[in-house]
């Protein structure tokens, strides 16, 4: 190549820096620019970036949403921005499709995409997530389950909780740990990937579906016959993708996933409303056997204003526990959610109110702001009591 033509070349400027939208009359912003405002703030306290047709560019701040004081966004905005963000092949996929995800890397940052047609014209979802998963360490788990849980040979490891509740943070920074100190095979089944994870004491391989393998289904076919001791898969979505993530549970490998469930009860009835039901009690029996613990999470905003902190529910699948998910009496799991609360590898489970009240008592979170993200109430005000007799006793 002639000289001069690969110093123009490589002096071309990003689709990135490229200016795209006049957020005042003097001041056209590009994708960067929009993009620089998590690394001013932080990922922890700016998730996501909306962009629709006829809005203002809106970002998530503390899990709530902030309007732009901009002019609202054009078809002719979005289609720059999403060409900006979105390699050619998936770009492709979205003129085909419909919908893409894909994922971003700028120095320092990374993002999940989500581009999509909608009533107005293209949308785009940008979440942020760090370049790396924070140690396990400051993930903000109650006890120490995850010392637990990283030590685990076989098992099903579910982390459950909504859009945003930082599922993937934690199963990075668990499996994270188990790479740094464990001498393993790892394989992980992502939509897209998140977290780039480089090999240590263990061999990580990272599949993204779309791109490497075409399905969950397919790519833990595969994973069975390439000798993993641990298996991420990213989410179970169906009945095909579950029954497989069961059975690599069941024959010995230790298996992280992820379901879109608020609390252990409901993580449990969805797995089992995949199936038919003729199926269930089959289901049930192999569950009981591969489970190892379910987390459910949510972030829930500091009240100093400075972010949001996990707060969780775990369960340990021990006998009793499995017994109740064998025989399906899903109602009595909140008990032994309630009892078996010591922290000692034999129990270490909480309830999410039981979380909530021990944040409030340690001043983390606002006793208001702690009842409107709690699942169960009356359980959380009784928690609280139980939180404030004790201190009485205390004083």
């Amino acid at each position: 190549m002639d000289d001069s033509l690969s110093q123009e070349y490589s002096s071309a400027p990003s689709p990135l820096d490229q200016p795209i939208y006049p957020m005042t009359d003097k001041r056209v912003l590009s994708v960067r620019d929009l993009l620089d405002y998590f690394n001013r703030q932080g990922p922890l306290r700016v998730s996501d970036l909306h962009l629709k047709v006829g809005a203002q560019p809106v970002y998530r701040v503390d899990g709530r949403l902030q309007r732009t004081k901009g002019q609202p966004l054009t078809p002719a905005h979005l289609e720059a921005m999403a060409r900006a963000v979105l390699a050619e092949g998936d770009w492709q996929r979205l003129k085909a499709d419909g919908a893409v995800d894909s994922s971003l890397h700028t120095a320092g940052m990374h993002f999940r995409l989500n581009c999509f047609h909608e009533n107005d014209g293209l949308a785009l979802a940008i979440r942020c997530l760090e370049s790396a998963p924070p140690p396990v360490e400051q993930i903000g788990f109650p006890n120490q389950v995850w010392r637990d849980i990283v030590t685990l040979q076989q098992g099903l490891v579910l982390i459950t909780g909504i859009t945003g509740a930082g599922k993937s943070t934690t199963i990075a920074s668990l499996i994270n740990h188990i790479v740094a100190h464990r001498p393993c095979r790892i394989i992980t089944l992502e939509d897209p990937i998140e977290y780039p994870l480089s090999s240590q004491s263990a061999i990580v391989s990272q599949r993204e579906i779309g791109r490497d393998v075409p399905s969950f289904e397919r790519g833990l076919r595969d994973a069975l016959r390439e000798d993993p001791d641990v298996i991420f898969v990213g989410e179970m979505r169906d009945r095909e993708s579950t029954a497989w993530t069961l059975t690599a549970a069941e024959t010995g490998h230790l298996v992280f996933s992820t379901l879109h469930t608020r609390d252990v009860r409901g993580s449990i009835t969805r797995l089992l409303d995949m199936f038919p039901p003729d199926r269930q009690n089959e289901v049930a029996s192999q569950l009981s056997l591969g489970l190892s613990h379910i987390i459910a999470q949510k972030l829930v905003p500091r009240s100093d204003g400075q972010g949001r902190v996990a707060v969780m529910e775990i369960l340990h699948n021990t006998y009793a526990s499995a017994n109740l998910i064998r025989t399906l009496k899903l109602e009595q799991l909140y008990s032994v959610l309630q009892t078996k609360t010591n922290d000692v590898p034999t129990e270490r489970m909480t309830t999410l109110e039981r979380s909530l009240a021990r944040r409030v008592a340690e001043g983390v979170i606002a006793a208001g702001e702690a009842e409107m993200w709690a699942n169960d109430v009356t359980a959380f005000l009784g928690e609280m009591r139980m939180v404030q007799g004790r201190e009485s006793k205390g004083a």
